[in-house]
């Protein structure tokens, strides 16, 4: 496989996320998250959205043969009391074509690298309860399962796991 390139993600690969993320989300949730909800996701809406949150957040890419084919979004700000973490990891997302060629893990450990960089102690990162292979790359990735919670997408309520790495 030719050099995979993570870089700091520009307004210009928007789109390119938006598009990963809904592809993403309607082929490894389907079976977990209602059908409705996976098949209404709506890719224009994504990317005004991810237009507005641009700023806010840091957002890396994967590019292989200039094409993004990943990306990850993570906060140095955000903070669980009860977990004692004091960054997130927020999303990870490769197209599924391209999983299991050490994209992933190029992408989280850059992130953990950046946190640790910046003195962070304890990162965190949400993933649905009933994801499995993703909860597997966590874990081998050194995660320790911790807390349960719910989140709600379209009528439905779901259960996400936390996952803590110690930086």
């Amino acid at each position: 496989m030719d050099k995979i390139i993570i870089r700091k993600a520009k307004s210009e690969d928007i789109e390119k996320i938006a598009n990963i993320k809904v592809r993403c989300w309607q082929i490894a949730y389907r079976n977990i998250i209602a059908d409705e909800y996976l098949d209404n996701m709506d890719i224009e809406y994504t990317i005004e959205k991810n237009k507005r949150i641009f700023e806010q957040y840091n957002i890396i890419v994967a590019e292989l043969k200039n094409e993004v084919i990943g990306f990850c979004r993570y906060d140095y700000n955000n903070y669980y009391e009860e977990e004692n973490a004091d960054c997130e990891l927020i999303a990870l997302y490769i197209k599924s074509e391209m999983k299991r060629h050490g994209i992933g893990k190029k992408l989280m450990k850059y992130v953990i690298n950046e946190f640790k960089n910046s003195k962070k102690e304890k990162m965190i990162l949400w993933c649905l309860k009933e994801n499995y292979p993703s909860r597997a790359f966590y874990e081998s990735m050194g995660g320790k399962a911790s807390k349960i919670k719910s989140k709600k997408f379209g009528e439905k309520e779901y259960e996400l796991i936390s996952y803590l790495y110690e930086l």
